[in-house]
């Protein structure tokens, strides 16, 4: 699968893989799965949404979804360089977990997570089909409105 191609026929570039942002590594390959690390919804080096859902100067839903879109992206970037562009090593997107920092009083992270969700089913059909786990919580790092981590299946 050409992945660049198929994120530009969806109107989406695959980014540079970022750098961790602490003590981890990006990823790790084991027995057939790749664990990522939790990305962040980074776009040249901002976050593209910050602060708590549901909070009075918090993102809206629709840039919480838009910044779960940015994770995906970071994190397919991160699953590239693991793959160094083989992406036919690739047999599914296993698990999300999708982190939504959110007022308690905020219980939409299930819709904040599709955001992550419809992109991967859109670019890898029912590879990109997943199990997931959409949770809020009170901060995440660097103050980002969303955080999310994957686990791939791979040949």
């Amino acid at each position: 699968m050409d992945i660049k191609a198929k994120l530009a026929e969806l109107g989406y570039e695959l980014p540079p893989a970022p750098a961790p942002v602490a003590a981890y590594v990006p990823y790790v390959e084991s027995d057939g799965q790749l664990y990522l690390s939790g990305a962040l919804p980074l776009k040249d080096g901002q976050l593209t949404a910050s602060g708590a859902l549901g909070t009075p100067n918090g993102p809206t839903l629709e840039q919480a979804q838009a910044a779960a879109v940015q994770c995906a992206l970071n994190a397919l970037a991160q699953v590239d360089a693991a793959l160094k562009g083989d992406w036919s090593r690739l047999v599914r997107i296993v698990r999300l977990g999708v982190f939504v920092a959110s007022d308690p009083s905020f219980t939409d992270q299930h819709k904040v997570a599709n955001g992550a969700s419809e992109l991967l089913g859109e670019v890898f059909g029912a590879v990109g089909i997943h199990a997931r786990s959409a949770v809020g919580v009170p901060s995440l790092p660097l103050g980002a409105a969303v955080e999310m981590d994957l686990i791939a299946s791979l040949d």
